[in-house]
C-alpha cells in the first residue's frame, strides 16, 4: 500500500479535490462541490481531509459531526489507486477526527444501488441501520434523488 500523509486541505489543494471527487463520479448537479468544500472548512466542526502520496493529492473525505453523530461524506481515492487499502485509511482518519472531538458514533449514507461502497464499509465493520432519510430544498428546487 502507498504510504499517505494525511492532514486538512488548504485553499491550495481546492482544485485538486474537486478533479479527485469528479474522477470518482461523486458530485451530484445538485451539490457544487466548490461549495460544499467552502462550508466544511468555514467552522470547527467539519473540514476535509486529503491524503497525499509523493505530494500529489489521491485520497479525501469530508468529515463533520453535529454535536452528536459524525458523519462522512465524499470519500474518494484516484481511480488508478483504488483497491490499495487507501480508502481504508482515509476512513480510520476520519473516525480518529471525530473521536479527538469526543464523537463516538460515525454515520454515512451510500445510494441503494451503489452496493460495492455498501461492501467496502461493511469490511471496515459498519452496519446497515435503517432509517427513513427525508429531505426538502429550502431553496423552493424539486426533490432529487
Amino acid at each position: 500500500m502507498p504510504k499517505l500523509i494525511i492532514g486538512e486541505a488548504a485553499d491550495a489543494d481546492i482544485d485538486a479535490v474537486v478533479a479527485l471527487w469528479l474522477a470518482c463520479g461523486l458530485t451530484r448537479p445538485w451539490n457544487d462541490p466548490r461549495a460544499d468544500i467552502d462550508f466544511a472548512r468555514k467552522g470547527p466542526n467539519s473540514t476535509i481531509l486529503v491524503g497525499r502520496c509523493r505530494g500529489e493529492i489521491v485520497a479525501s473525505v469530508m468529515v463533520g459531526h453535529d454535536g452528536h453523530r459524525g458523519w462522512f461524506y465524499y470519500l474518494s481515492v484516484t481511480p488508478d489507486m483504488q483497491k490499495h487499502g487507501l480508502g481504508r485509511v482515509m476512513v480510520e482518519a476520519a473516525e480518529q477526527w471525530l473521536l479527538a472531538r469526543g464523537i463516538v458514533k460515525a454515520m454515512l449514507m451510500v445510494r441503494p444501488e451503489n452496493t460495492g461502497v455498501q461492501r467496502f464499509y461493511e469490511k471496515l465493520g459498519y452496519f446497515d441501520q435503517p432509517r427513513t432519510v427525508m429531505a426538502r430544498w429550502l431553496d423552493g428546487r424539486d426533490p432529487t434523488p
